[in-house]
């Protein structure tokens, strides 16, 4: 294992490690070690790297990652969020990075609830890393706080965080993608159709051409940018797998994140949960009666159940049956 501890000779070799970092580390552990990366050339106290779409009042957070901050801080934010001149002047720029001194910055009408958040939760001196995409209103952001309302931003070190800004980005959404690809490996039975990652406010951050078309041909309308909103309805409702006309899919929510994957929808799909188990217990080579013994059913029943199922699926035989089965798995 590298050591990474150690502060990094040149510019190159710190992206080095944070490409590095982005494939060894688990998703929970990456951007603590990015910020920790940061820190070795760039010295700063705490931070605050997330997603939002802007508004009229301010930010609103889809995703955030606090480093050496309490979650008090983001409750105290969202109080004066409206207050946030700093952040402000650089939504709807591309990319851009600036320097604020706060006590001085924040110090004019309008702005006191934000410098007392400011002053008590110790960020005097910011830098402020954005990417923007302003005709979603989107924006990534990573912010790193100074204690000291006298460690001035300095120009060239707004310069550092601003070559350094796109890469830590980058290779966050590398970690995220690493991440979803393990998720398949581990899970087989969806990985050869399609996948996505999304916020839980339903941005879409990454998806496959196969998952793509998958969504297209069950919403037509749909413009990848974010997800459709009667999966979004069925995800609040706490469903596991989400059936529509032409597609499943199945969430798995990890680190404030949706990893999606998705199939096209199959007649198996079409199964009652009784029936998935009457059929897989059947693929497994139990008997009528074994299976009526075990779900307290009649035989009778069952084979009424089996009768029913052979007819959905369309197969007459248990090694088709295995087939269309395997493909809703």
């Amino acid at each position: 294992m590298n050591d990474f501890s150690a502060r990094p000779a040149d510019f190159s070799e710190l992206l080095l490690r944070l490409y590095r970092l982005s494939q060894e580390l688990p998703i929970a552990l990456f951007q603590d070690a990015a910020l920790a990366q940061i820190k070795l050339v760039l010295p700063f106290d705490s931070s605050m790297w997330g997603t939002a779409t802007t508004t009229d009042h301010g930010i609103d957070i889809h995703t955030v990652h606090l480093y050496e901050q309490p979650a008090e801080m983001l409750t105290a934010y969202e109080a004066v969020k409206h207050q946030d001149t700093a952040a402000a002047s650089l939504v709807g720029l591309p990319r851009v990075t600036g320097r604020f001194h706060l006590p001085t910055w924040l110090d004019r009408p309008g702005t006191q609830e934000a410098l007392e958040v400011s002053r008590r939760f110790q960020m005097q001196n910011i830098f402020i890393s954005v990417e923007s995409q302003p005709h979603l209103n989107f924006v990534h952001w990573i912010t790193l706080f100074r204690a000291d309302k006298e460690a001035h931003c300095t120009e060239d070190e707004r310069s550092l965080m601003s070559q350094l800004a796109p890469h830590v980005m980058q290779a966050l959404a590398m970690n995220r993608m690493i991440h979803l690809e393990r998720l398949e490996q581990a899970d087989h039975a969806l990985s050869p159709h399609g996948a996505a990652i999304a916020d839980t406010r339903g941005t879409v951050y990454h998806a496959d051409p196969q998952f793509r078309a998958l969504a297209e041909a069950e919403w037509s309308e749909w413009t990848g940018v974010a997800l459709p909103a009667d999966f979004m309805s069925d995800l609040v409702r706490g469903t596991e797998k989400f059936i529509g006309r032409s597609i499943v899919m199945r969430p798995h929510v990890e680190h404030g994140l949706l990893f999606l994957k998705a199939r096209p929808r199959c007649r198996a799909d079409l199964l009652s949960p009784r029936e998935h188990t009457v059929a897989h217990r059947i693929a497994k080579g139990e008997s009528h009666k074994e299976i009526a013994r075990a779900l307290g059913n009649s035989p009778a029943t069952v084979r009424n159940q089996v009768q029913s199922i052979y007819a959905k699926l369309q197969v007459n035989s248990i090694a088709t049956l295995v087939e269309a089965l395997r493909q809703a798995e």
